[in-house]
């Protein structure tokens, strides 16, 4: 294997999403160190959320090298290979899980770890954050959240070096220009916000009524997966099957779309949403945007994060032709609309990268949730992805406990895990979901 003093920086990316792997993947290229070529080998954690071959061909991000394993799969191909950098792309109890099991590995020359965020976030901060805290770096996606973060780490007495200012990785594209004779309104859908159905139905019937009072713009829902794939949050309420029991059908100027949302927002004059980080996305182009307040400005929802952006409006607001402009200072605190901002937002997490490649030998990671700050919080959650409490594997102890298992024997029990593991997968993603919407009849 190659070196860290080699050309290239042998990256290894762990995700458990579609978008958790577009987010790790366009950040492990954007941090390497631009003197240094990247090998990129991409790792899917395997679970509810794992992403299908059109999902991911969707999200666009590549790499030399894509597999799919479990977390103590993954702990060992770290202890088999040599990898300079590891971006964990994961719930914040996957990547707590990820970091005592890397530093159980006691590798002697172990990889620098980073984590971050995948969009807004609005919910949950100190817990998901406390979960990420012992990587080397934690990324912030602008300055209004790294302040948050460190103002975290430092009220509960832990170091907030690692936080890292930067920006969504995915930003980018041409600066919105009106074209003439194109009037194109796209609603980003969110697979679990709103939750409930009776919201959800709200909000389609309400665009679809938008679309029958301006039947010369064409109208988009745009949706984040196709009827039975998962993507980070379960989506019980899918708008194509909800758009199916519309009375009075679609009009012609609707319709429902799919694809990278970069290239969907080529041709957008209006962005309506609840909560998506599409938004941010939006505002980076400079394109129109609003975030709705017809279900309320509440926490459940994530609108509430865009308070103060000169974005919120309703329904009955956009009907009428009104055009939200969002306000430059908010936008330049979150790291979007900023000119000239973005080409250099990850000059400083490139910095600490190629700090710790050049540093050598890597500390030894000290999360702060430890068996002393978290005795009855952490073997729990280590548990729940098949580590001991002292982060190694449980599968491991329990095949030493029982001599080991090989030959035909193995064969037979990874022919059976495979068999449960596609039963759960369809179950979470397709059977549930369906019991759950019959509950509601």
């Amino acid at each position: 294997m190659p070196s860290r003093t080699s050309k290239a920086v042998r990256v290894a990316v762990l995700a458990d999403s579609d978008t958790r792997w577009k987010w790790g993947a366009l950040t492990a290229r954007r941090i390497a160190p631009d003197d240094r070529d990247i090998e990129l080998s991409g790792f899917l954690l395997r679970g509810r959320a794992t992403p299908t071959a059109r999902q991911l061909e969707e999200v666009g991000a590549e790499a030399d090298a894509l597999r799919e394993m479990t977390g103590t799969e993954f702990l060992d191909v770290l202890r088999a290979e040599s990898y300079d950098v590891v971006v964990l792309a994961l719930v914040g109890g996957a990547v707590q899980a990820m970091l005592h099991g890397i530093s159980a590995l006691d590798l002697p020359d172990r990889p620098a770890l980073v984590t971050g965020y995948v969009g807004v976030v609005y919910e949950k901060l100190s817990d998901g954050l406390l979960l990420r805290h012992g990587a080397d770096i934690v990324l912030a996606n602008s300055r209004h959240d790294a302040q948050r973060f460190r103002a975290v780490y430092e009220g509960v007495g832990a170091s907030s070096d690692s936080v890292t200012e930067a920006a969504l990785p995915f930003l980018g594209g041409a600066r919105y220009t009106p074209e003439e004779g194109r009037d194109t309104v796209v609603f980003a859908a969110q697979p679990s916000v709103p939750l409930t159905r009776a919201d959800r139905m709200y909000l389609l019937r309400r665009l679809v009524e938008h679309a029958r009072l301006h039947p010369r713009r064409e109208v988009l829902l745009k949706l984040r997966s196709r009827v039975g794939e998962q993507t980070t949050h379960v989506e019980e309420y899918p708008y194509q099957r909800l758009a199916e029991k519309l009375p009075g059908g679609l009009p012609p100027n609707f319709r429902l779309v799919y694809g990278n949302m970069g290239e969907v927002l080529d041709g957008t004059d209006l962005l309506v949403t609840v909560s998506s980080t599409a938004a941010l996305e939006s505002l980076h182009r400079r394109i129109p945007t609003a975030i709705l307040t017809d279900l309320g400005i509440r926490e459940p929802l994530g609108n509430h994060h865009f308070i103060g952006s000169g974005c919120l409006a309703s329904w009955d607001q956009l009907d009428g032709g009104q055009r939200p402009k969002a306000d430059p200072v908010w936008a330049d605190r979150q790291g979007v609309a900023a000119d000239g901002g973005y080409a250099s937002a990850f000059d400083a997490a490139r910095e600490r990268v190629a700090k710790l490649l050049a540093d050598g030998a890597l500390p030894p990671i000290s999360p702060y949730y430890t068996a002393t700050t978290a005795p009855g919080y952490l073997p729990g959650l280590l548990a729940r992805y098949h580590l001991a409490p002292d982060g190694h594997p449980l599968t491991a102890s329990s095949r030493t406990a029982q001599g080991g298992t090989t030959g035909v024997r193995r064969v037979v029990r990874d022919t059976v895990r495979a068999a449960a593991r596609g039963a759960y997968r369809h179950g979470v993603q397709r059977v549930a979901p369906v019991i759950r919407r019959m509950g509601d009849l």
